[in-house]
């Protein structure tokens, strides 16, 4: 809205009676909603969760399947023994606990912002992990590009906190692989930051600390920090909407639309000799950035903050992991069909 102008010699001043003033309502909270979908994300992640502390308790990979687990998501094998949903509480717990830092992140910053959002809305799923994720709608404008700032990086800092600090206790946790034990059915790759908390923790003399990270049989916490690291990693990605989007269109607009094409085009690269599970990520990225929402040129985002997009940078460098799930790239799989 802009400044009236302000009377001069030349002009006159009229005295009108004043208009009311509407505020519009703001939408209410749905906390049904909110609380429906996070017991049900709870129960999702408590019955993967089962399953890994049952294979780590035996001494084996965390996702290896069997006769008494007939996939990723063994909601019968759980069911058939409820008590087994407690075994599932260490992982479950410490992904809901990182994935809840990440989006109170953003929605304490539109708090401050006087932007309304809505509560986290977390998604249950039968996945290997049992969760989507979570995601905070915001339904008002963000009136300025240093608030559009602080929203967007607020989240990936506090979720990566967390997962950091679950990340030092995961590993202590983990212990070495024993001798003739299966291979897993999925290996997971892992992110720098697991190598460098590795590194620091190889000074405690702890049994698994002391060996290789691929001869460690990590504890079901440590496959939550990685899911922590991940989604991470996913929101930093520079481009669209997503978190990484937000902070490039804040800091240089008009540079958010090729720097979109061009992590559009990497993840395509990554998704042909990496893993598959980019191609996704390529596609949904490029549907999200057709539109940005319009924030105010000005002021510009400056002084410390241009710190945190360093950080930023930094955050994304040691959570991304190339290849997420080994031998899964487009190319393996096209060279399996050949084969047959």
């Amino acid at each position: 809205m802009s400044e009236p102008s302000p009377p001069t010699a030349f002009s006159t001043i009229e005295y009108l009676r004043p208009m009311p003033v509407y505020a519009a309502r703001q939408p209410r909270q749905r906390y049904w909603l909110h609380s429906l979908l996070l017991l049900a994300t709870c129960f999702t992640t408590l019955v993967v969760g089962a399953h890994m502390q049952y294979n780590f308790a035996h001494s084996r990979p965390v996702f290896l399947l069997d006769d008494g687990a007939a996939s990723f998501f063994p909601v019968i094998w759980t069911l058939s023994q409820p008590a087994r949903l407690l075994l599932g509480i260490p992982f479950a717990g410490t992904l809901m606990l990182i994935l809840l830092a990440h989006e109170m992140g953003h929605y304490l910053y539109c708090k401050h912002y006087g932007v309304w959002a809505t509560l986290p809305f977390f998604i249950p799923a039968p996945t290997l992990i049992g969760t989507l994720g979570a995601f905070i709608r915001i339904r008002s404008p963000i009136r300025s590009r240093r608030a559009l700032f602080d929203i967007g990086i607020a989240g990936p800092i506090a979720g990566f906190v967390v997962a950091v600090g679950v990340l030092v206790i995961a590993l202590g946790l983990s212990k070495p692989i024993p001798a003739g034990a299966p291979s897993a059915d999925l290996e997971l790759g892992l992110p720098l930051i697991f190598h460098l908390v590795h590194s620091l923790l190889a000074g405690s003399g702890h049994g698994a600390a002391t060996l290789p990270l691929n001869r460690v049989l990590l504890h079901p916490t440590a496959i939550a920090a990685w899911v922590g690291m991940f989604a991470t990693a996913l929101n930093l990605l520079p481009g669209g909407q997503l978190d990484g989007g937000h902070i490039v269109f804040s800091i240089a607009p008009r540079a958010h639309r090729w720097v979109s094409w061009l992590t559009t085009t990497v993840l395509l690269f990554m998704a042909y000799y990496l893993c598959y599970v980019w191609l996704m990520w390529a596609i949904l990225l490029r549907l999200s950035s057709l539109r940005h929402p319009q924030v105010a040129e000005w002021p510009k985002v400056s002084g410390g903050r241009a710190v945190l997009a360093g950080f930023a940078v930094l955050m994304l460098v040691l959570t991304l992991t190339p290849a997420p799930f080994l031998h899964f790239s487009l190319q393996d799989v096209l060279h399996e069909l050949r084969k047959r």
